[in-house]
């Protein structure tokens, strides 16, 4: 399968955020990464339900919603009907990970996991089978334009060990300071999925930089 990129919404222009989603919708891209943040989890806010339900209406793509929020079961079905097509929880913030991941999937959308820099990818053995997508956070989670953390190569070879052995079809996406300088490097390891927000809407030209992401070759 080729690898995808997902552009993060979060560093879009707001003032003229469909301008940017309407570029994205045109440009290589396959999704829109939609960071949802709750100020309690992570220490920032960023939107809600009412801006997915407006986003859903000027988009084609597929909305992938990464959800940094506390108690994120009380949200499943509300986010389904706001157009979700793949919901990511954090492992962090769930304490019945495997009921989550089918309420998840019991509302139509597919099920995704996030892990934070420090969690360790054997935390989900029991449960990788039953889970579409593990997003990896290269930075820790809140704010965009951090440094890429170094040790996210071997937690995604690791992980890519981890699927194989369990005969999964899990995707891998890597969500944080991805940039033209890692991207191959990311693939080879066994990444699926390349997050980019400050590195396209922060471009001269994002059009050009989705389509050079695309382009990366391993």
């Amino acid at each position: 399968m080729a690898h995808l990129v997902a552009p993060s919404i979060l560093a879009a222009d707001f003032a003229d955020l469909k301008t940017d989603l309407e570029m994205v919708e045109k440009s290589q891209a396959d999704w829109h990464h939609l960071d949802v943040m709750d100020g309690v989890f992570v220490p920032n806010i960023s939107f809600g339900l009412p801006v997915i339900n407006a986003i859903k209406k000027h988009t084609t793509k597929t909305l992938d919603v990464h959800l940094m929020i506390v108690d994120p079961d009380h949200f499943i079905v509300d986010l389904k009907n706001a157009g979700a097509d793949i919901l990511t929880v954090h492992y962090e913030a769930c304490t019945h990970l495997h009921r989550t991941i089918q309420a998840i999937k019991d509302a139509g959308m597919k099920a995704g996991v996030a892990l934070n820099p420090h969690t360790s990818i054997d935390l989900l053995k029991d449960t990788i089978t039953d889970i579409d997508m593990v997003v990896l956070m290269s930075v820790n989670p809140g704010f965009g334009g951090q440094k890429f953390i170094e040790n996210t190569y071997e937690k995604v070879r690791s992980l890519k060990d981890l699927i194989t052995k369990k005969g999964a079809e899990t995707l891998i996406e890597i969500d944080g300071g991805v940039t033209d300088a890692n991207a191959a490097k990311l693939l080879a390891a066994g990444a699926d999925v390349l997050v980019a927000g400050s590195f396209v809407f922060r471009s001269s030209d994002p059009t050009k930089t989705i389509a050079s992401l695309k382009a990366v070759e391993i």
